[in-house]
């Protein structure tokens, strides 16, 4: 079996090229670099959305507007990518990273920690399942009420 370092696609770029592309466009808050890194065709999956963020998004273009659509929001000053976990699956891997940015509105500090299970192929994001703590996000734009309340009222519903 080849590393992920060793293993390339039809553009040259391995998993962990894509990865660290993904990690170095995400610090640079450099957003159509980040939307070009995934497929025309890709299908990006949050189990955990808080409120208000989709669940599934479908198509690089809708992933570029949903991009630009927040950019303004909040900064982006440092990602770091912590572990990079190879599978079975040599287009699969889980990426452990965090993100360091603030509230632009507010200056408020605030450190983001994410999973992602990707498929890579042909150089580019095929999928990803993304997980996250919707609370830190909640806090950092002070919105723990609200998710307090979408929670609540999803325990009742059920």
């Amino acid at each position: 079996m080849v590393g992920l370092t060793e293993e390339t696609h039809s553009n040259g770029a391995s998993p962990r090229e894509i990865i660290e592309r993904f990690i170095r466009a995400t610090a640079d808050n450099a957003w159509d670099e980040l939307a070009d890194l995934y497929a025309p065709d890709v299908v990006i999956e949050i189990p955990f959305a808080p409120p208000g963020v989709p669940r599934r998004t479908e198509g690089r273009e809708l992933l570029r507007e949903r991009f630009k659509s927040v950019a303004g929001m909040r900064r982006f000053d440092k990602a770091e990518l912590l572990a990079l976990h190879e599978t079975r699956d040599p287009e699969v891997v889980v990426a452990e990273w965090n993100v360091h940015g603030h509230v632009t509105g507010t200056g408020r500090s605030f450190t983001f920690s994410y999973i992602m299970v990707v498929r890579v192929r042909d150089g580019q994001i095929l999928s990803s399942r993304d997980y996250s703590n919707p609370i830190d996000g909640a806090e950092a734009f002070d919105r723990l009420p609200q998710l307090f309340q979408a929670l609540t009222d999803h325990a009742s519903s059920n």
